[in-house]
């Protein structure tokens, strides 16, 4: 197994490519937002809930993720450790009794991380489309799913 195989982009129409360039965009912005303050504080942001090197993998997940997202690059991998991360936080709402919306303010939920962890699925799954890094380095992949393709409309 080499890396074409694994980063290779699933051939995609034009216009399925743009809208995941959309969905890429918006959910990459707001996944490194939400980690750029666990970055600066990597070990220890959810304090003593969860060991310092989990938390150090979750901030980078979150902001390394939703950067590797915006781009495009890394896609699986990327997806991987964000599906990862949205997986454990929703469980940990989900096993605190939160409700998949919260019904007021102050009300914990676990929607959001639920959003991510299907938005991580489906890129995994997707990939990043042709408007995308790992389209530039990787190719696509052709129906056999094993030959990158280098020029594509």
């Amino acid at each position: 197994m080499n890396l074409k195989s694994i980063f290779a982009v699933p051939d995609t129409p034009t216009p399925v490519s743009l809208g995941l360039l959309f969905a890429r965009l918006f959910a990459g912005a707001a996944m490194a937002q939400h980690g750029w303050p666990k970055m600066q504080n990597m070990t220890s942001w959810m304090g003593d809930a969860m060991p310092g090197f989990l938390q150090a993998l979750a901030a980078i997940s979150e902001f390394g993720g939703g950067i590797a997202l915006i781009l495009g690059a890394l896609t699986p991998l990327a997806m991987f450790g964000l599906l990862c991360t949205m997986g454990v936080a929703a469980n940990s709402h989900i096993s605190r009794g939160d409700a998949m919306v919260a019904s007021g303010p102050g009300q914990g939920s676990w929607e959001l991380a639920g959003l991510y962890f299907v938005l991580s699925l489906m890129f995994i799954l997707a990939g990043p489309g042709k408007f995308s890094i790992d389209k530039m380095l990787f190719g696509v992949r052709g129906a056999s799913g094993h030959d990158p393709v280098a020029n594509d409309a």
